[in-house]
């Protein structure tokens, strides 16, 4: 073979081999490429996924949150009716209480037989609501005046309460006492205590409607020394009130008379126990149980 044809075998190799070696570097830069793009299509693939998911978790929270937050305000909502059903109960009862009519629970022997320590009765408060007119004889409920030793005056005192103190005593009465007498004595009355008897204006006031046979009044008993006259006269605005137990009861003779205002209601009937509900009437227990009893409690009775 000549020499020229060597040089062109040779040339023809070198060129192929070349060519060879550009298609496998075009080939690996193609791989490489193909290689980089499903790297980034597999990145922008996670990317995505996580995307997804994080938005997931975010729908997913907000729904949670979304279903979270009504039963939240709905929770509060009920919390906030409870508290306001509560309030308006409570003002209810305190405006039907003072304005309207109330059971009271009776602690004192002062109106013994007739009404026993411990009865329930039931107090009409529209007498004090309306100013109505008292009537001699009323059963009435007052609120208790101060106790001065050596008083000797005709009318009772009371301390004054004002502003958030008057609300707190007088109308959802927190350390309020209240005494249950009868009315005697109306204003303008010439009361007079003589002989265990009672002289309205002059004449003898007849008590059997209501008082028991024996009973006896005079203007201080074993239980305290009045010292109000036996007689005067009931001002202008007030009423003088006696217990039925007249020998243990604290009423207008050691405190004096009671202002119209400072009396809370009139007593229309007792509401337990059950067998004496109903109007309250005259006992038909007598002036000698009475005193025995009177002698066992030994309490003064108010």
């Amino acid at each position: 073979m000549s020499k020229q044809n060597k040089n062109k075998n040779v040339s023809k190799n070198n060129s192929e081999n070349i060519e060879k070696e550009v298609k496998e570097e075009i080939k690996a830069d193609v791989n490489e490429t193909k290689l980089e793009e499903v790297k980034t299509e597999e990145a922008e693939v996670e990317t995505t996924e996580s995307k997804t998911q994080e938005t997931k978790k975010e729908k997913d929270s907000k729904e949670e949150n979304e279903k979270a937050d009504p039963e939240k305000k709905s929770a509060i909502r009920e919390i906030m009716e409870w508290i306001l059903c509560l309030v308006v109960a409570f003002t209810l009862a305190i405006t039907i209480k003072y304005f309207l009519f109330t059971p009271t629970l009776v602690k004192q022997s002062s109106m013994y037989p007739t009404i026993f320590d411990g009865e329930r009765v039931f107090v009409n408060r529209l007498v004090r609501t309306f100013k109505l007119e008292l009537n001699r004889g009323d059963i009435v409920t007052l609120e208790a005046p101060m106790y001065l030793e050596g008083n000797g005056q005709v009318i009772a005192h009371y301390d004054e309460h004002t502003g958030l103190d008057w609300l707190v005593y007088n109308v959802m009465e927190f350390g309020k006492i209240s005494y249950i007498k009868r009315i005697i004595g109306l204003p303008g009355d010439t009361v007079k205590l003589e002989n265990g008897e009672v002289y309205i204006n002059g004449e003898l006031l007849d008590e059997s409607d209501y008082l028991i046979d024996g009973v006896e009044t005079y203007i201080s008993n074993g239980y305290y020394d009045s010292q109000m006259p036996s007689e005067f006269v009931v001002p202008e605005g007030y009423v003088f009130a006696m217990g039925d137990n007249r020998s243990h009861s604290r009423d207008c003779r050691e405190l004096g008379c009671i202002p119209l205002e400072k009396i809370e209601g009139r007593v229309v009937g007792r509401i337990w126990p059950l067998n004496k509900f109903g109007s309250i009437t005259k006992s038909d227990m007598t002036i000698d149980e009475v005193n025995e009893y009177n002698k066992k409690a030994n309490s003064g009775g108010i």
